[in-house]
C-alpha cells in the first residue's frame, strides 16, 4: 500500500527569474518503508521534505498521505512526524516535559502521558530519564529524546531531516543501526534526508538521488550502489573512475586504453565507470605509478598515474600492497565496469 504520493511537485522561488527547487517530481513511498533522500546542497532534498510536512507550498502538482490530497491541509493535521538535525529540544522541559509535547499536542487525557513517555524512553535507549534536564545530555542522548518525541503521537509518517548530521562518526555509525531496527520493530514509515551516503545505504530500503530538483535515480542501496544510472550519479556516490569511451565487440576504447565491458553492454560514445576494486594488478596491462596509499581497514586504497590518461583510484589485498612511488601494471576486470546511460 501506498502512504506518500508525490504527483508533479514543483515549487519555484522568486520572480521572472524564478528558481525551481523542485521541478515536477513524482515519489511513493509505501507503508513501513524507509526511504533516503540523498543530494548535493541546492538539489531539493529539504524543500520536498517540507513540502510533504505543510511546511513549504508547492507551486505545482499534489501531494497525497493516504490517497488523501493534502492541498490546504496544515502541519499539525497530517500526522507526520518531524525531526530536525539541531533536536530544537525544549530547554526549559526535562526529558519527559519534551517527549510528552507531541501527546500534548495531539490531545489526550494527562494521565496516559506518564506511561507512553516512559515506554518511548524505554524504546530508545533511555529508560528512567524523564527528570533529566536536556542540558546535561550528550548529543546522541538528545538525538534520542528527539526520536521519542516524534513518535510519541504515533505518526503515519516519520520525517527525519539530517537526523544524525551533529554527532561523530562512531555514534552516528551506532545510532543507524539501532534506527533501522528501531522503524522495522515498529513498522514505521519512514522519509529521510541525509547528505551522508553510508548513513542513507545503512538506513534505507529505498535510496532516492536528487539533482537540482529532480530525481537522478532511485532505487534500492543495491541498485544504486552497482548500477549508478548517470556519470553525475557515479561522482556523487564518489567514484572518480569515469571516463567517455566508445564501446564495440564487448571492448571500450578508453584514455586509459582498451577495457572489456560486461557481455551485452550497448555499443557506441558512451561514459563508463570502472570501480577501484576492478583495476587489479597484473602481469600485462596499463603501467601506473602509485601517488598515494591509504589504509582502509580491509584493503588499501591506491590512487595511480597511469602512462596515459587521467588518475586511477584502485584497491588491492593489505598484503604484498605497493608503495608510493613504486611501479605498477594493472589490468581491468569486467565484472566492475559499468557502462553509464546517457546523460
Amino acid at each position: 500500500m501506498t502512504l506518500l504520493r508525490l504527483e508533479g511537485v514543483s515549487v519555484r522561488f522568486g520572480g521572472r527569474a524564478a528558481v525551481n527547487a523542485l521541478d515536477s517530481v513524482d515519489l511513493t513511498v509505501a507503508e513501513h518503508e524507509t526511504v533516503c533522500v540523498l543530494g548535493p546542497s541546492g538539489s531539493g532534498k529539504s524543500t520536498l521534505l517540507r513540502v510533504v510536512a505543510g511546511l513549504q507550498p508547492v507551486s505545482a502538482g499534489r501531494v497525497l498521505l493516504g490517497g488523501a490530497d493534502q492541498a490546504g491541509v496544515p502541519v499539525h493535521r497530517r500526522g507526520v512526524g518531524l525531526m530536525f538535525q539541531d533536536h530544537q529540544l525544549f530547554p526549559h522541559r526535562d526529558v519527559g516535559g519534551n517527549v510528552a509535547f507531541g501527546l500534548r499536542m495531539r490531545g489526550g487525557g494527562r494521565g496516559s502521558y506518564g506511561a507512553r513517555v516512559a515506554e518511548l524512553l524505554e524504546l530508545v535507549g533511555l529508560p528512567g530519564a524523564q527528570g533529566r534536564a536536556v542540558a546535561s545530555l550528550s548529543g546522541g542522548e538528545q538525538q534520542r529524546v528527539a526520536l521519542a518525541r516524534a513518535l510519541a503521537p504515533s505518526p503515519r509518517l516519520l520525517m527525519l531531516d539530517e537526523p544524525l548530521g551533529q554527532l561523530d562518526r562512531g555514534l552516528r555509525e551506532r545510532l543507524v543501526v539501532e534506527l533501522r531496527a528501531l522503524f522495522a520493530r515498529l513498522g514505521t514509515t519512514v522519509l529521510a534526508v541525509t547528505h551522508d551516503q553510508g548513513e542513507a545505504f545503512a538506513l534505507a530500503d529505498r535510496v532516492v538521488v536528487m539533482r537540482d530538483g529532480r530525481i537522478a535515480q532511485a532505487g534500492t542501496p543495491l541498485e544504486v550502489w552497482q548500477r549508478p544510472a548517470s556519470e553525475f550519479v557515479a561522482r556523487f556516490l564518489g567514484f572518480e573512475n569515469v571516463t567517455p569511451a566508445v564501446v564495440s565487440g564487448g571492448v571500450a576504447a578508453t584514455e586509459w586504453g582498451k577495457v572489456p565491458v560486461p557481455a551485452g553492454a550497448p555499443e557506441g560514445p558512451q561514459h563508463l565507470l570502472i570501480r577501484p576494486a576492478g583495476v587489479t594488478p597484473g602481469a600485462d596491462g596499463l603501467r601506473c605509478e602509485v601517488l598515494s596509499r591509504t589504509f582502509r581497514g580491509t584493503h588499501v586504497a591506491l590512487l595511480l598515474r597511469p602512462e596515459a590518461g587521467p588518475v586511477l583510484e584502485s584497491e588491492c589485498g593489505l598484503e604484498g600492497a605497493p608503495a608510493v612511488g613504486d611501479r605498477v601494471t594493472v589490468s581491468f576486470t569486467p565484472s566492475e565496469v559499468v557502462v553509464l546511460p546517457p546523460q
